[in-house]
């Protein structure tokens, strides 16, 4: 037997079974029973959805029409609750970056299996949260993932319409925030001598350091440049979304102007180039690999500059924007942040293209005449 409405099960198959109205008998039979489904968790959504329409088209006792009840059962599959499809699902809706949500779902469903999001309890999360920190991750991270699956639980149960607290949210850390650092930034002297170092190699990794450095980009941003993205006639770049990588906010989007160092090594990489990609050697599989250009190019900084690293050089460029006294939305508009300084910073076209230009020359470090063109 079933606890549910009008359902009995037979050897793990969940049926509907239901006497009909003596009105609707000569359209029904006397009887109605068929086969819903295996699944203990969909059988009541099966139910309940053939039951409304079996009623409504009772509702007239002069005529009944007869109703295609395995047309209706095919018609009203419920919704996948597994955690693995719902995040897929909300991951593919809001067009986000994918990695750290599916490094989060990942993680838990490694730890706890992949049940239906309803069975997920306040234990999970905090095995979850144990978990993480025996592997030697910082408060940080750890919020962050909790951050990600506590959004993917709010939208399951919005669509799943279930009425549970999420497990994930107000998940307090102990020590949280107490194992921050506070990134390095690189002096204008170790940016000069890593720039030149960079084009004086000419090696694909290294040549993004100057790039980097002088737009203040994301790695990810600079990796996944294609060529159509790279206008050297007027020595621009455009930092768009293509199929290889996403980027990480809609502020992200932009045309930022390429001066000194970063003009001289984009042309340089240009040259290198396989008539698609910028830096086809990060480019495989039509996906872009950012870690493994993180990893050749931070290798290299790590060592000669301190254990600096290549995120630190967008750290650096907000600090010489700050230093020049640019203003809080414009640094948030070159380097693609989203600004919360203001109510009012999100309204409008934003500054000119010329006015961009203006502050990233006034903080532009001197090029060497001897890597620069004659």
């Amino acid at each position: 037997m079933s606890h549910i409405p009008y359902t009995i099960s037979r050897n793990g198959t969940f049926y509907y079974n239901r006497r009909v109205p003596k009105h609707a008998v000569s359209a029904y039979g006397l009887f109605i029973r068929v086969a819903l489904t295996t699944d203990n968790y969909e059988v009541k959504a099966y139910a309940e959805r053939l039951s409304n329409v079996l009623e409504a088209s009772w509702r007239s006792k002069s005529s009944v029409s007869q109703i295609n009840i395995a047309a209706v059962i095919e018609s009203f599959k419920p919704e996948a609750s597994l955690l693995s499809h719902i995040a897929s699902e909300y991951i593919a809706l809001r067009d986000i970056r994918t990695t750290p949500p599916r490094v989060a779902v990942k993680a838990l469903i490694d730890l706890v299996g992949n049940k239906n999001v309803a069975d997920y309890c306040r234990q999970d999360a905090k095995v979850f949260v144990c978990f993480l920190r025996s592997k030697g991750n910082r408060t940080g991270t750890i919020r962050r993932r909790l951050v990600s699956l506590s959004a993917i639980f709010n939208y399951a149960y919005a669509e799943l319409d279930l009425n549970k607290r999420n497990p994930f949210s107000r998940i307090v850390i102990k020590g949280e925030g107490d194992d921050s650092f506070k990134r390095g930034v690189f002096s204008d002297d170790q940016l000069k001598q890593a720039y030149d170092t960079a084009l004086s190699s000419g090696n694909q990794a290294m040549l993004m350091m100057p790039i980097l450095g002088e737009t203040g980009c994301r790695l990810a941003e600079i990796v996944g440049l294609r060529l159509a993205d790279v206008d050297l006639e007027n020595d621009l770049i455009h930092i768009r979304p293509n199929p290889a990588r996403r980027l990480k906010t809609r502020n992200s989007e932009r045309t930022l102007p390429l001066i000194g160092y970063a003009r001289q090594a984009t042309k340089l990489a240009f040259e290198q180039s396989d008539g698609e990609w910028l830096f086809p050697r990060f480019i495989r599989g039509g996906h872009c690999h950012a870690s493994y250009a993180s990893v050749a190019l931070n290798k290299w900084l790590k060592r000669d500059f301190g254990g600096l690293t290549a995120h630190c050089l967008r750290h650096t460029m907000r600090d010489r924007l700050r230093a020049a006294d640019c203003p809080m939305d414009m640094i948030d508009q070159i380097g693609g942040w989203k600004s919360v300084n203001s109510v009012g910073a999100g309204y409008g076209q934003g500054y000119r293209l010329e006015q961009r230009k203006q502050w990233l020359e006034k903080v532009s470090l001197n090029i060497k005449r001897s890597v620069e063109e004659p």
